[in-house]
């Protein structure tokens, strides 16, 4: 269990090192098996994702309920949907980057880019909004993720963004990923209005 606390303070700090987070905003999760039960390490509430500690990371089963003390992120609902809706998701990185929050706040959808073409598909799937930390909002995530099993990242309407993955890498991965697409197509529409 120390491994997955070190991975995710490692990639709490990536996270937030890159700009992809700021403040106490944001959080990020790994689930995980221990003696045949389902687990999930998630960052804790009103922490920054800068400066975390192993011992800070919070421990909860697959219905948010609390194994250790540390209080877990507001949205761990949100996580925990995620996973009980898809068995292929391990880690959950959700962020509030600027550019893709950007786009979440207006009525543009972020294209998908790799190089100069777009991958997968044209958009980038959308959950309109709902407050942050619901189980309203934790129930739509998951409805939208297990409906489409190649489904790897939502927006969230005036919120931000989930990126999911098979590990933190893949996950963190994908959140930069749709942070460079969003300001690669920001630069492109200024540009092109020029």
């Amino acid at each position: 269990m120390e491994k997955i606390k070190n991975d995710i303070v490692q990639y709490s700090k990536i996270l937030f090192e890159r700009g992809l987070v700021s403040g106490k905003a944001g959080n990020i999760s790994t689930k995980f098996t221990k003696d045949n039960k389902e687990y999930v390490a998630i960052t804790p509430t009103l922490k920054s994702l800068g400066n975390l500690k192993p011992e800070d990371i919070s421990i909860v089963d697959l219905d948010a309920n609390p194994i250790n003390e540390n209080k877990p992120s507001s949205e761990v609902h949100m996580h925990c949907d995620i996973y009980k809706a898809r068995d292929d998701i391990k880690s959950i990185v959700h962020t509030h980057s600027p550019f893709a929050t950007g786009f979440a706040h207006s009525d543009k959808k972020i294209k998908r880019y790799e190089g100069f073409g777009s991958i997968k598909i044209p958009y980038i799937d959308e959950i309109e909004y709902i407050k942050p930390g619901t189980k309203e909002l934790a129930e739509a995530a998951g409805k939208t993720f297990g409906e489409n099993k190649k489904r790897d990242v939502i927006i969230l309407k005036h919120h931000g963004i989930i990126a999911t993955g098979i590990n933190l890498f893949e996950a963190e991965s994908l959140a930069e990923f749709i942070e460079d697409s969003a300001k690669t197509q920001f630069i492109c529409e200024m540009l092109n209005s020029i």
